[in-house]
């Protein structure tokens, strides 16, 4: 299932969803132009999110090591940064398409300012939820799986009756569909088993090897979800 659209008709431009979008694919590009060169490795071993170096830079740092400190606020940038890293063709493709068709909807009720907070936001608490899931792992994880979980999770909240204008590919048929926006949530979690297509060579681990990396989708999802109850809660005691 491709989803094309949703019925859901958007009043503004989605100029963030727009920037994410192309960030995404510029970062990308870079990291094409990194493999060429047999450089891709370290650059994503230095700002991919790796659970073990920003443990170990903390546990280190409590014993009043300043050094150890400005590891731990180096690495902690990858918090955010790993989002904006891809480890295969099909993560970057199915990644920014679900963020093409469920972004811009959920930007236009939040405006752009608080999309962007939380979008950010929430690829950090997808970061630490990975962390604290297998807090020794040495394998870099990245992707913006976790955000477009929780955009996932806010546009089913809010749209729950939501209808997505899809597409089915059979070989050299293509048949247009109407799927109802929960649906996504299933298929959302089932074509992760395919992010393994087209990887980039990334040595010396490779990238996003654990299971870990689903516990953190689970956490974004949540936090999409809770947000947009929360949103919804106070504007309601505001009208009161």
């Amino acid at each position: 299932m491709i989803p094309i659209s949703d019925n859901v008709r958007c009043w503004n431009k989605p100029i963030v969803n727009y920037w994410l979008i192309g960030i995404n694919i510029a970062v990308f590009l870079w990291e094409l132009k990194l493999e060429f060169g047999d450089e891709l490795g370290y650059f994503v071993n230095s700002w991919g999110l790796i659970p073990y170096q920003i443990t170990g830079a903390i546990q280190t740092a409590v014993f009043l090591n300043f050094a150890a400190w400005i590891v731990v606020i180096w690495r902690l940038f990858s918090l955010i940064f790993n989002i904006f890293l891809h480890g295969s063709f099909s993560q970057i493709l199915g990644n920014l398409l679900f963020l093409w068709v469920f972004g811009k909807t959920v930007e236009n009720i939040l405006g752009h300012k608080r999309y962007l907070g939380f979008y950010l936001g929430a690829g950090v608490v997808t970061s630490v939820a990975q962390i604290l899931a297998e807090p020794s792992l040495k394998v870099p994880l990245i992707g913006a799986n976790g955000a477009i979980a929780a955009v996932l999770g806010a546009y089913i909240i809010k749209f729950p009756q939501g209808k997505i204008y899809s597409v089915l590919p059979l070989i050299i048929l293509y048949i247009p569909l109407e799927l109802p926006a929960f649906l996504y949530i299933f298929w959302w979690f089932v074509q992760q088993l395919f992010y393994g297509i087209g990887s980039l060579n990334i040595p010396p681990l490779g990238v996003n090897q654990s299971g870990v990396i689903f516990w953190g989708q689970l956490v974004g999802l949540l936090f999409g979800a809770g947000f947009m109850r929360f949103k919804t809660l106070m504007r309601w005691l505001n009208f009161r």
